[in-house]
């Protein structure tokens, strides 16, 4: 099988055995490239548009295979006029299908948030439930938007592996893994407990910016020297 551009010798994007990689990172390392992450950006944020945990579980179920900015495009106007359940059910699947259409996968999105409005209203009183068991039972609600949602609007210490985490923890060597779930657990056990409420944000960050999945750029990467990915190309450190 070729080779995919930006994945690691021999796997595709980050997946494979441990004993693929050249090494995972120690300890020290582990909290040096952390530092180094927490220093560049101490207090990161979600890029997606939000003004309460109800209308952040509904752009995170929104922004499955979607972009943030995509999903930034439509909220603007849709939690102007729905931003608690009752008014999204108030609204209407068809009114909702027709403000979110430029967003993938819409129709099946549209049903799941009134599913889970609906839910919201006659189970938990309107409210956002605080737990990863009773979030999951939302329709359209997996592990990684309950993990979202508890991290940003609860300030849990919860890591959703997305497509970024899940390349970076695995190139870098931070917390390989074959599966999502793997690499977040791995990555709880790995991760200093003083640096996990933000970890989750840097890491997506950092993927989505320098540690492009096709062309990483390396050069730019503040971690570079840490990393253990083989095909790394870092700047002369002055």
């Amino acid at each position: 099988m070729a080779q995919k551009a930006g994945s690691p010798r021999g796997t595709p994007h980050g997946e494979g055995r441990r004993d693929d990689w050249p090494g995972k990172l120690s300890p020290a390392e582990v909290e040096e490239l952390l530092r180094r992450l927490a220093e560049a950006n101490p207090e990161p944020k979600s890029e997606l548009y939000w003004t309460n945990p109800y209308t952040l579980l509904v752009a995170v179920v929104l922004s499955a295979q979607s972009t943030d900015k995509g999903v930034n495009k439509v909220t603007k106007e849709l939690f102007r006029l729905a931003d608690t359940p009752r008014k999204m059910l108030a609204l209407g699947e068809e009114r909702l299908r027709e403000i979110i259409r430029s967003i993938g996968l819409y129709p099946t999105k549209a049903k799941n948030i009134i599913g889970l409005s609906k839910i919201l209203l006659e189970k938990y009183g309107g409210e956002v439930p605080r737990s990863r068991e009773a979030l999951e039972e939302l329709p359209g609600v997996g592990r990684k938007t309950a993990n979202v949602v508890l991290n940003v609007a609860f300030g849990e210490p919860t890591i959703a592996v997305d497509t970024h985490i899940f390349r970076v923890a695995n190139r870098t060597g931070l917390a390989p893994g074959r599966t999502p779930l793997e690499v977040e657990k791995n990555l709880m056990k790995v991760v200093p407990e003083k640096y996990r409420l933000h970890v989750h944000h840097w890491l997506i960050l950092h993927g989505r910016y320098v540690c492009k999945a096709r062309k990483p750029e390396c050069e730019r990467c503040i971690i570079c020297d840490l990393c253990k990915w083989e095909e790394k190309r870092c700047a002369e450190r002055t």
